[in-house]
């Protein structure tokens, strides 16, 4: 029996929500699964990934093959990369102690690269809509004055109409 590591879609129409899987390449995509080993939810910014590490690394270790997209996410994750250290040591080029060591620190910087990353996102978001805020408050002061200005207009005709109207009354009147 070949596994593969793949996602089983669950959520709404237009709303993925995915599970990480380790399940018989025979299985239908959404069908049987050997073992669940996290979520995967594409929506959010940046993209939630929770996994378990140890199981994902298990099948990995028993030869399953992972699809494209759950490679990325694996590697995102660092499970390829602690799959990369424990194959040293394996070989005895270092002790377990020193992957572990290795793999957290490499984990530590992810994760201060994803965080900034997240806040770079919110700050980008913030601005565009301070900017479109702006705009559009750009726009109703300029129909305001479009406004101001016709109805200054419309009073100066009006005026002139009655200055107009009251020469011809008073222009019969001195005859």
């Amino acid at each position: 029996m070949s596994v593969k590591i793949r996602l089983q879609r669950h959520g709404s129409k237009k709303r993925p929500f995915y599970f990480i899987v380790a399940a018989n390449t025979t299985a239908p995509r959404d069908g049987k699964f050997i073992e669940k080993l996290g979520t995967y939810n594409p929506l959010t910014v940046p993209a939630t990934v929770r996994i378990n590490r140890e199981r994902a690394l298990h099948w990995l270790d028993q030869g399953a093959q992972p699809t494209n997209t759950c490679r990325r996410i694996l590697s995102f994750k660092g499970v390829l990369y602690l799959k990369h250290l424990m194959r040293g040591v394996s070989l005895g080029l270092f002790d377990q102690e020193t992957a572990l060591d290795k793999f957290e620190q490499w984990n530590g910087e992810h994760e201060e690269l994803v965080a900034r990353r997240e806040e770079a996102h919110r700050k980008h978001k913030a601005e565009k809509r301070h900017e479109a805020m702006k705009e559009s408050v750009r726009k109703i002061e300029e129909k305001n004055e479009a406004r101001a200005a016709a109805a200054a207009t419309a009073a100066g005709e009006g005026e002139a109409t009655s200055e107009g109207e009251a020469t011809e009354a008073e222009a019969p009147a001195a005859e």
